[in-house]
C-alpha cells in the first residue's frame, strides 16, 4: 500500500478478501515492495509454481506435499501484475523446465493466460511440459463458504495438477 500510495502514476490495488484473516510477521520500520519484482517464497528443481495473492499461501502448502512424494516446487510470488517481473518468472521455468500458473480469479480470460503466455513465450525451448493454470471454475462464485471453497484452487488439486506435469500420476 505504501508503494501505491508513494507513486507518482496511477495504481489499482485488489485486496483478496480470503487474505483478511491473514496474520503473519511484519518488518520493524519502515519498507515497501518494489513494484514489478517478484519473489520467490521457495527454491525448487521439478517444478515452478507461479500463484497470486491467497493462492501463495495454497501453493507453499502444494509444494509441502510434493516435497513429501519427491517433487521439489519452486514457488514464485509475482506481487505486482503490471509491471510484471517477466524474467524471474522465465528464469523460473527454464530452471525446472515445467510451470504451473494458480490464481484465484477466474482461469477464463484471467491473469493466469497473461503470466502462462509470458512463460510459454521466454522458456519455451526449456519446457518438459505444457504450461498449465489453474484458476477459478467459470461459475458464479456461491454464497455458501463450503461451495465457494470447491469452485478455487485447493493444496490438493494444484498437487494433483503437478504431479501430472512432473509424470508422476
Amino acid at each position: 500500500m505504501k508503494s501505491a500510495i508513494r507513486d507518482e502514476n496511477p495504481v489499482a490495488i485488489f485486496e483478496d478478501k480470503m487474505m483478511y484473516p491473514t496474520k503473519g510477521p511484519v518488518p520493524e520500520g519502515e519498507y515497501t515492495i518494489p513494484f514489478g519484482v517478484a519473489d520467490i517464497k521457495r527454491t525448487g528443481e521439478d517444478i515452478t509454481l507461479v500463484a497470486t495473492s491467497s493462492m501463495v499461501y495454497v501453493a507453499l502448502e502444494a509444494a509441502d506435499k510434493l516435497a513429501e512424494i519427491g517433487i521439489s516446487a519452486e514457488v514464485v510470488d509475482p506481487r505486482t501484475t503490471v509491471p510484471l517481473d517477466k524474467q524471474t518468472l522465465v528464469d523460473s521455468a527454464k530452471k525446472t523446465s515445467r510451470a504451473l500458473v494458480v490464481d484465484e480469479g477466474y482461469e477464463q480470460y484471467g491473469v493466469t493466460a497473461e503470466i502462462a503466455s509470458v512463460i510459454a513465450d521466454g522458456a519455451f525451448y526449456y519446457l518438459d511440459a505444457p504450461v498449465k493454470r489453474m484458476g477459478a471454475m467459470n461459475v458464479p462464485v456461491p454464497f455458501s463458504p463450503v461451495l465457494e471453497d470447491m469452485t478455487v484452487p485447493t493444496a490438493d488439486t494444484v498437487l494433483a495438477l503437478a504431479k501430472t506435469l512432473c509424470g508422476k500420476i
